[in-house]
């Protein structure tokens, strides 16, 4: 089971086409370990931090936020990691725009906000679909104001909730 969950993060990663540099956005914190692969790469360990990139990770459970932000720190990734605790489905407009957003739950539709947010020539990676099954992940570029959507194939996430949410 492990190996099926690190495989889907590589997948997800490689997906965003990832940068140094880029500020991104998660959306699902879970345990840390998928915010900590990404800021790998957009603020690499031994880059001069001028020219970092960071992570702002939002996780709606309480419980999961505080421990994500616990393992990020002890990875060494807290200086290029922000975790905060809330309805990540609406986004986080206080850091907006961002290079690349990542959702790591699956939402019934892309929700409007996460769009508005994603800046110009940006990736956002979201798997979306029913509770649990009949789920697409997608890869939706934004170019000149339009949105390109890319079908990456059948995935099961746990449902997004929130605001654009499942109702579960």
């Amino acid at each position: 089971m492990r190996s099926v969950g690190r495989n889907m993060v590589s997948i997800m990663d490689e997906a965003l086409e990832l940068e140094v540099g880029n500020r991104v956005l998660e959306v699902g914190a879970g345990s840390g370990w998928h915010a900590s692969t990404i800021a790998e790469v957009v603020a690499p360990t031994g880059t001069p931090e001028k020219n970092w990139g960071h992570v702002y990770t939002v996780e709606i459970v309480t419980g999961l936020a505080e421990s994500a932000r616990k393992n990020i720190e002890k990875a060494g990734y807290g200086d290029r990691v922000t975790v905060m605790c809330g309805d990540g489905s609406k986004g986080f407009p206080e850091e907006a725009p961002f290079d690349r957003v990542l959702v790591a739950a699956a939402a019934p539709d892309i929700p409007q906000p996460m769009i508005e947010q994603l800046d110009t020539n940006g990736i956002l990676v979201i798997p979306v679909g029913g509770l649990y099954l009949y789920q697409t992940l997608l890869r939706v570029r934004k170019r000149d104001g339009k949105l390109v959507r890319e079908n990456l194939g059948g995935v099961a996430f746990v449902p997004l909730t929130g605001k654009y949410g499942h109702r579960v």
